[in-house]
């Protein structure tokens, strides 16, 4: 009987013991899970506050066009004057892109402007 009792201590500790490996690991894990979450939540709340920050970077910079644009042909005339004299000098192909692009970026934010 004793023998008995001593075997069944002994599986009964080994029991416990394995049980409570698997507790050890599974509080690990949750730990592992927590830390992760932790960081993706910071990570998103950081894009957030770029993302508002560009935001805002875009309004002031369509806001300050806007004055330019409106009321004003400043920013058009300069424009104008520099695609005359890429004409004029015969300027690389380059500078007439980089010219029409810049024609392009008028247009959109004064599109832009007059449906906001």
């Amino acid at each position: 009987m004793s023998q008995r009792l001593c075997e069944t201590e002994t599986n009964m500790l080994a029991i416990i013991t394995k049980y409570q490996e698997e507790l050890n690991l599974a509080t690990a894990h949750e730990h592992r899970v927590a830390d992760e979450y932790a960081q993706v939540y910071a990570e998103k709340k950081a894009r957030g506050r770029v993302i508002d920050s560009l935001h805002l970077e875009a309004t002031m910079w369509m806001n300050r066009f806007a004055l330019t644009l409106n009321g004003s042909q400043e920013l058009p005339r300069l424009l104008a004057k520099a695609k005359a004299m890429a004409d004029t000098y015969s300027a690389p192909e380059e500078i007439h892109r980089l010219l029409g692009y810049c024609q392009h970026m008028i247009d959109l934010m004064a599109h832009i402007i007059r449906n906001r």
